[in-house]
């Protein structure tokens, strides 16, 4: 693994679990971290449920587009989660691919959408402090 981990999202549409995820990363990870997400069947717009439920944690992904899977985007990734896309993702030799169960956002309101919200990040949280541990600093 390079130096700045790259980490690819995937899920059906890109629109919900995997835009979270990203948005997540993004956030916690700052610069140290490269985030991609893609869905094997796009959607034309983020779910706006989605939006609204990051939004309450100060995340904005309401300008995220959707992005269809590619090759070149799984081959340049460290790191591939998906989230209910099962075989649609192509697999390489040497990459890290773990498969997340989430319950799909799509079409559901906020009050289902929050604790899924809540899994995605705790998931993040802890590939964060396996991918970037942080050095012991002395006297904290």
């Amino acid at each position: 693994m390079s130096e700045k981990p790259t980490v690819l999202f995937v899920c059906v549409h890109n629109a919900g679990r995997s835009q979270m995820a990203a948005g997540y990363l993004r956030e916690l990870g700052g610069d140290r971290v490269e985030v991609l997400s893609a869905g094997s069947e796009p959607k034309d717009q983020i779910n706006p449920v989605a939006v609204e439920a990051m939004a309450e944690e100060g995340i904005d992904i309401a300008n995220n587009i959707p992005k269809v899977l590619t090759t070149e985007a799984v081959r340049d990734s460290d790191v591939v989660i998906t989230m209910g896309c099962g075989d649609a993702c192509p697999i390489f030799p040497g990459k890290r691919y773990e498969d997340w169960e989430l319950d799909d956002p799509a079409g559901q309101g906020i009050e289902a959408v929050r604790p899924i919200r809540d899994d995605i990040r705790s998931r993040v949280e802890a590939l964060l402090a396996e991918l970037l541990p942080i050095p012991a600093e002395s006297g904290a």
